[in-house]
């Protein structure tokens, strides 16, 4: 269908310019990357190139023309078959209503400066639907497996997808997570790196950047600081700075947070500090199944994704839906058990102690209802608010920091959209603030427990 050519914001700053000069004309065809017009604002003259391929199919604003707003239509591209007849009349239609509207208004109506009540907030409305149909066959798997499974059924579906990072092929993956991968795709697909992680992160950058859809491995997410640069300042900025002509379909993936006895520097817990930018998409999943759902979906995704996995979890079995494409959209949390007492909200391996309370507390006539986020950006705060309507309480489990933390980012939501349902604080609970000690005794004590969250419910229940 016949698709707007909009005025471009040729700077963040930028809310309207001079249509200069056209270089194309009615009926010229033009591809993309092809210049179409010059653009002034009062800083430059800029060119403006087509980031589709179509027809000319009408000039909506004559070039010379001051003052035209940012996103304003400036032409009309029609695609192959088509032709000005197909142009759609009808957006006139609104600018007609309005004005009937408005003259309405000026009549003679004693309502006419009568206030307009204001609008009462939207009760959320998350999607409940289920991830797999009723009666659907379940096979057993673990995490390591599930994510093997979802990488390989995405490069057998797109060449495009390949995977690259330390010890990925000829090793199979420091945690045998790319077991078979090698032999079944090639090194051209399953590609070994140097121990490098600014260097092949920014070649992963840059082949996504060329329509490739990499899917690049950090041996640890600590590593992965080495890399900072182009996973933020390129990967999840181009799309926006590019005025969407280029983005970064790719998959940045590996373990995240702590695992047993391996310090401070191979330790830390990234889930707060990805969440934070615009541009990335951020995952965390608990259970294989999830772990399979959402990999899929993120290879997918033409958005950057970040998939923080972990090393504890990659052994652990869970049931996983037997379909042919399983996936997981992004933005859905997963209600694991329905309670009326209080929500706990979780994510990874978070989700361990959140289930284990939950248990436990049971036991004890509280009934807890256990939220997965899966995703963090975007997160699904609509389930949230309205578990937290229901319950009146709410305590949030996650292994990383306390300043800074998810969970205070939930509390701060909780607090804006739903502080007349609460009947007590909500309360964070996190890792320790404290780099994470080497000694297993230490260890232990600096990150979160489910004796903590426990004591947290009792809290926040007056138990």
């Amino acid at each position: 269908m016949a698709t707007e050519i909009l005025m471009p914001a040729l700077s963040p700053t930028m809310e309207e310019g001079t249509l200069a000069k056209w270089l194309v004309k009615e009926g010229d065809e033009v591809s993309s990357g092809d210049i179409l017009a010059e653009i002034e604002t009062d800083k430059a003259t800029m060119e403006f190139e087509a980031v589709d391929e179509g027809t000319i199919g009408k000039i909506l604003i004559s070039e010379g023309t001051e003052g035209v707003k940012v996103n304003t239509a400036i032409a009309v591209l029609l695609e192959e078959g088509e032709d000005a007849s197909d142009i759609d009349t009808a957006k006139s239609a609104p600018a007609e209503a309005k004005s009937d509207d408005a003259e309405a208004k000026s009549g003679d109506n004693d309502d006419s400066d009568r206030a307009t009540p204001a609008e009462g907030k939207k009760q959320p409305e998350p999607d409940t639907s289920p991830d797999w149909p009723e009666g659907t066959e379940m096979k057993q798997q673990t995490v390591r497996e599930a994510l093997r499974d979802a990488m390989a059924e995405e490069m057998r579906r797109d060449e495009d997808v390949f995977l690259m990072g330390e010890e990925v092929a000829e090793y199979q993956g420091a945690y045998k997570i790319t077991q078979g991968m090698l032999d079944e795709f090639g090194p051209k697909r399953v590609i070994d790196t140097p121990i490098t992680e600014h260097g092949f992160a920014g070649i992963g950058v840059g082949a996504a950047f060329g329509g490739l859809r990499p899917i690049v491995e950090f041996m640890t997410f600590n590593f992965a600081m080495q890399a900072m640069d182009q996973i933020i300042n390129s990967a999840a900025k181009t799309l926006y700075m590019s005025g969407g002509q280029m983005g970064a379909p790719m998959v940045f993936r590996g373990p995240n947070g702590a695992a047993a006895r391996v310090g401070a520097q191979h330790s830390q817990d990234y889930a707060a500090w990805f969440m934070q930018i615009p541009g990335l998409k951020v995952a965390m999943p608990y259970s294989a199944s999830d772990y399979k759902g959402l990999m899929k979906t993120a290879i997918r995704d033409p958005n950057p994704v970040i998939f923080l996995e972990n090393e504890i979890l990659y052994g652990r079995s869970f049931d996983v839906p037997d379909i042919e494409d399983y996936t997981v959209p992004f933005g859905k949390a997963r209600i694991w058990r329905e309670g009326s007492d209080v929500t706990i909200v979780s994510f990874g391996i978070g989700m361990t102690y959140a289930l284990e309370a939950a248990e436990k507390l049971a036991e004890e006539g509280i009934e807890a209802e256990v939220i997965d986020l899966r995703t963090l950006r975007p997160m699904d705060t609509d389930t949230i608010l309205k578990s937290v309507m229901k319950t009146n309480r709410c305590v949030t489990v996650e292994e990383g920091w306390p300043q800074g933390s998810v969970g205070g980012y939930i509390s701060g939501v909780i607090m804006q959209e739903a502080f007349d349902y609460l009947d007590a604080p909500v309360i964070t609970c996190t890792g320790k603030d404290v780099p994470m000690p080497y000694a297993a005794n230490l260890e232990k004590h600096a990150l979160v427990t489910t004796d903590e969250v426990i004591e947290a419910v009792k809290s926040v229940t007056y138990r």
